[in-house]
């Protein structure tokens, strides 16, 4: 344990002026990017290679400190496309290098702009090996990190601020990142050719609850033939079927399942009372655990990657998935006539469950995204099939 008063006093490291300070007195130090100031969060790591902008922009990631295990973040620049929403929920980031200038066709900016113009304190020259393995050891730490190009650090407080921070459990975090009113939404997937598209013919009508939704996963809704009108995650049961709808949708999202449930799960209940289509992913599939009588718990590393191989336990394929989640569903805490359908082969924990009987099924990882590359997306086919068979199992 770091002792307070050298704590206060230790000298800044040359050509340093950012850091990031554990719980436990662990001190990171670095060179500062994006935004300058400082953040409080849970500390993370993420193993994809790509899709970085992707990530910082994801809702789920509210709360937490991204460290990237890959050491070229950034090279690609950042541009308005790939962006899961419009506010970046992420609290900061650690880089193993510098971020260098984008080298891409499809760069508006370089990622350092990008995180400036967000408010997002990033940084880099850290041995992500040394943290990473901190966090596959101990768990997911509290963390402050900080960027003062011109004052010095107060590494003893950012430690005790970082103590001092609740952490993820028991903390709703929907509410932050969820829409504050309702909305429609028409947007296809994107076409090197021609961009985003639009949807003008759909077939179905779905009511997606917004407990911190990805674009994309939109985006692939309206692909398969959806028009949906994305509702707050504090939506009533007659606020969601004011608007006739072929199917529900359950999005992703932050924050700990129990604490959202606490005025999630009586309305998924009753929705799942009306017989209609409902597919969950990521927290909406932790949600749906709880409103079917499931339990949740944290996980001390939890997933978060493009590599993660998950079976169906159906059909015994294995698919390579995009996972970002710190909770799980407990597979023996489902009620008779609830059955798990996906397993990781990571470290075997519940990946997927359905309803017996019931067009009511959910996955904890993001079939929209492609790291397959489309290994998971009949899983919009099998949501698309239930609505055309008007809710039939």
């Amino acid at each position: 344990m770091l002792d307070p008063t050298a704590a206060r006093q230790q000298p800044r490291p040359p050509d340093c002026n950012a850091a990031l300070v554990l719980a436990d007195g662990s001190v990171f130090w670095g060179r500062g990017l994006g935004a300058v100031g400082s953040a409080v969060g849970e500390v993370c790591f993420n193993t994809s290679i790509t899709g970085y902008q992707e990530i910082l922009t994801d809702p789920s990631y509210a709360g937490q400190i991204i460290t990237f295990t890959f050491p070229h973040i950034g090279n690609v620049g950042a541009n308005p496309e790939d962006v899961e929403t419009t506010t970046p929920a992420a609290r900061g980031l650690v880089l193993r290098t510098a971020i260098t200038e984008p080298a891409n066709y499809r760069a508006t900016q370089s990622l350092d702009y990008w995180l400036k113009s967000h408010g997002i304190v990033g940084l880099s020259g850290v041995d992500t090996r040394r943290l990473t393995r901190h966090i596959r050891d101990s768990g997911a730490p509290n963390g402050v990190i900080a960027y003062r190009p011109d004052s010095a650090l107060d590494i003893a407080g950012m430690r005790e601020e970082a103590r001092a921070w609740p952490g993820l459990e028991g903390m709703d975090l929907a509410r932050e990142v969820t829409c504050r009113q309702t909305y429609n939404w028409t947007e296809t997937v994107w076409r090197r050719a021609s961009g985003y598209g639009r949807q003008d013919r759909p077939r179905f009508r779905v009511v997606a609850v917004d407990y911190g939704a990805k674009r994309n996963i939109l985006r692939m809704l309206a692909e398969h033939g959806c028009h949906i009108t994305v509702v707050p995650a504090t939506a009533s049961t007659e606020d969601i079927l004011r608007h006739q709808p072929d199917g529900i949708f359950l999005s992703n999202g932050p924050g700990d399942p129990a604490a959202t449930g606490e005025y999630a799960v009586p309305v998924l209940r009753e929705l799942i009372g009306t017989g209609k289509p409902i597919f969950g992913i990521c927290l909406g599939h932790q949600m749906l655990a709880l409103a079917l009588g499931g339990r949740t718990h944290k996980v001390e590393k939890g997933h978060r990657g493009a590599n993660h191989p998950v079976r169906d336990n159906i059909t015994g394929k294995v698919e390579i998935t995009s996972q970002n989640h710190g909770f799980v569903v407990d597979p023996d805490s489902l009620p008779d006539g609830v059955e798990p359908t996906h397993t990781s082969l990571f470290d075997g924990s519940n990946e997927g469950l359905r309803v017996v009987g019931k067009p009511v099924f959910s996955v904890q990882h993001h079939p929209e995204a492609s790291p397959g590359p489309q290994d998971s997306h009949y899983l919009f086919e099998r949501f698309i099939d239930f609505m055309a068979e008007g809710g039939r199992k």
